[in-house]
């Protein structure tokens, strides 16, 4: 059998590198889902105004319910392409929130 030799390694390296405790894990956690649900309110209105003047055409059109449920249409949408990785701005608004609450 060969010898192996011992191998040393740095204290440092042995130090965790993420978050220091479970209340940080928490806060980290809550402020991801609050840019979600920011960014997906955001994206919820975009979409409302861009479907202010369509009108469907005689056989598909949804009647005096549409205008009504219309707006969990552009809700469901919204969620939808923010699970599918959105527009970026949940990310930026995250990092902005952690960088306010010293988290980084």
């Amino acid at each position: 059998m060969a010898d192996l030799a011992p191998v040393s390694v740095s204290p440092s390296l042995l130090q965790p590198t993420g978050p220091a405790n479970a209340a940080e894990l928490a806060k980290r956690g809550q402020i991801q889902e609050t840019a979600r649900k920011f960014e997906t309110q955001f994206l919820s209105i975009m979409l409302q105004q861009m479907f202010e003047g369509v009108e469907p055409a005689a056989p598909f059109d949804g009647g005096p319910g549409e205008s009504m449920f219309k707006s969990f249409m552009t809700e469901a949408m919204a969620n939808q392409m923010v699970k599918s990785g959105g527009i970026g701005l949940s990310d930026t608004i995250a990092r902005e929130m952690l960088k306010l609450q010293g988290l980084k």
